[in-house]
């Protein structure tokens, strides 16, 4: 029984999100949020929905940090650039 409860709550946040690409990191977070959820008094289904929403946010702040990042690095090229 507490193997299915676990495959739906890694499962469950997936099936609700539309399919596009930007669920960045909820899986992955949804496993995690699953796991302790349960450890953590059986509540695994809360845990991936928490793990979700996390993950994602995480996700997204990496992702915003490597655009930053990578925006400096083309402003520093381009100021270092001999003019012609």
């Amino acid at each position: 029984m507490s193997k299915s409860l676990l495959m739906i709550a890694m499962l469950l946040p997936g099936a609700l999100l539309p399919l596009d690409a930007t669920a960045h990191g909820c899986l992955k977070g949804a496993a995690v949020g699953g796991v302790a959820g349960h450890l953590a008094g059986h509540h695994a289904v809360a845990g991936a929905a928490v793990g979700c929403v996390v993950g994602h946010h995480r996700a997204k702040v990496k992702e915003r940090e490597a655009q930053k990042n990578a925006s400096q690095a083309r402003a520093a090229a381009k100021q270092g650039a001999p003019s012609h």
